[in-house]
């Protein structure tokens, strides 16, 4: 098992926006939030647009999967925004369709496999392990 840091993988730089509450957000920039919340291209407070952010994640998901071997498994950490986008940007869905995926929770996982036709989310936003099969060769 090796482990490795990519910069492709960080957060959404939010301009204005970074370290604002939610309602400060609001407050401060509505009409660019709301915009933002019904899909429209926007860079919150003048950062990155969502596309921007899956144009530097999907690669780096994608080059490390080429490299795994056949019965390989790849665990990518980040942030809940940019795993939404890197999710959208690998099943090919519409941008404006990326938010319908949600936020991961902390502590929470998305699975993705590779079906005959591309990608295929299998368990999103997930919390919990599946109980354990014991076999009987205790």
């Amino acid at each position: 098992m090796s482990i490795a840091h990519d910069a492709g993988l960080r957060e959404t730089y939010a301009g204005k926006w970074q370290g604002l509450t939610h309602e400060e957000i609001i407050e401060r920039f509505g009409e660019e939030y709301a915009a933002w919340k019904r899909g429209e291209p926007i860079r919150r407070g003048g950062g990155e647009l969502e596309t921007e952010v899956a144009d530097r994640a999907a690669p780096v998901v994608l080059e490390s999967a080429d490299k795994l071997p056949d019965d390989g498994t790849l665990v990518v950490v980040s942030h809940g925004g940019t795993i939404r986008t890197t999710i959208g940007r690998l099943l090919g869905l519409e941008p404006r369709t990326w938010e319908a995926l949600g936020g991961l929770s902390n502590c929470c996982w998305s699975v993705l496999g590779e079906g005959a036709r591309g990608w295929r989310l299998l368990e999103h936003n997930a919390g919990s392990l599946p109980e354990p099969v014991l076999g009987d060769d205790d």
